[in-house]
């Protein structure tokens, strides 16, 4: 295969050669060989380069050099021009060789090294899914062995939160590479589902209403969305839907552009319900607003209450 792809090289020479003789017969006779040598090189490997060496080299000599059809020289300098060019396109086959190896060698080293650092970065995966694990373990054994209902509602929370970066980490892990897009319907389904299995009870009913359903956003600002829409959801459950009253949540998400918003809305109690002040929560919204670069807001009423994230500004 290699040698015939150096044969069709040549052939390919000859033709244009043919067709340069109608308007400049027997000049430069040896100038086609050269990029006939070389692309035969780098895209056949050597042996393509020697078959489209020898044979345009001497179809050349012969056919296009003068005298035509012969062998022998029409002028006493003749001779040395033809060695000069056969060497000349000899170190040309030797140089285009040996960058197809450097290539080749540079895109051998390049493919283990990605190979190497996807199984790093599975074990990596791995152990991180290990330790939120066992992190979440040894909280709810805490839990189970303490007394007190405010620290053991306290550990409940931690717990949830370990969970909900967990979450987080696996819709990360799942789109992989830098830069990676990520469609924010299916996302926010996905963490809304695992949010609602989790922590709402079957009286209140969570809805995702996205009028964008093929709007994608960099990984990096999608999973904070999805850590601010999961940290808000829990805290609706545990406080906007008091001693089993039914509820609705409705989560909408809407992207044009460069510009996108948020909200999470419910009808629970409204401005009774709790959204940890100046704890850590609040301190959480902030920091996933942050890393969303948007800007977040509360507003709290008797009907309800609305959380709004959004890339421009809420004043």
């Amino acid at each position: 295969m290699k040698v015939m792809f150096g044969l069709g090289c040549a052939l390919a020479m000859v033709g244009m050669r043919v067709l340069l003789d109608v308007w400049a017969e027997a000049s430069g006779p040896f100038a086609l060989v050269y990029p006939t040598v070389l692309i035969a090189t780098l895209f056949g490997h050597w042996q393509a380069g020697i078959t489209a060496y020898a044979a345009s080299f001497l179809w050349a000599w012969y056919f296009a050099l003068a005298p035509i059809r012969a062998w022998s020289f029409e002028n006493e300098t003749d001779a040395s021009r033809v060695v000069i060019n056969a060497a000349a396109v000899l170190i040309v086959l030797v140089l285009a060789e040996a960058f197809r190896r450097a290539v080749a060698n540079a895109i051998g080293e390049r493919d283990q090294e990605i190979e190497r650092r996807v199984i790093l970065q599975q074990e990596l995966e791995h152990r991180t899914k290990n330790n939120f694990a066992l992190a979440a373990s040894l909280l709810e054994m805490q839990k189970r062995r303490e007394e007190q209902p405010e620290v053991s509602a306290a550990l409940e929370t931690a717990i949830a939160r370990i969970h909900s970066f967990s979450s987080a980490y696996s819709n990360l892990a799942l789109r992989q590479g830098e830069g990676a897009m990520v469609t924010m319907q299916d996302y926010l389904v996905d963490v809304v589902d695992r949010v609602t299995r989790g922590a709402f009870m079957e009286n209140v009913r969570v809805e995702v209403d996205s009028g964008t359903a093929d709007y994608a956003m960099p990984r990096e600002v999608a999973v904070a969305i999805g850590l601010f829409t999961n940290e808000a959801l829990t805290n609706c459950a545990k406080y906007a839907f008091p001693d089993g009253r039914d509820g609705k949540v409705t989560v909408k998400f809407d992207g044009s552009g460069d510009k996108w918003s948020l909200a999470i809305e419910d009808n629970g109690i409204g401005t009774c319900a709790s959204t940890e002040g100046s704890g850590i929560g609040e301190r959480l919204f902030a920091a996933f607003a942050q890393q969303a670069q948007a800007e977040y807001r509360v507003d709290a009423k008797p009907g309800g209450r609305a959380l709004l994230l959004a890339s421009q500004s809420l004043n």
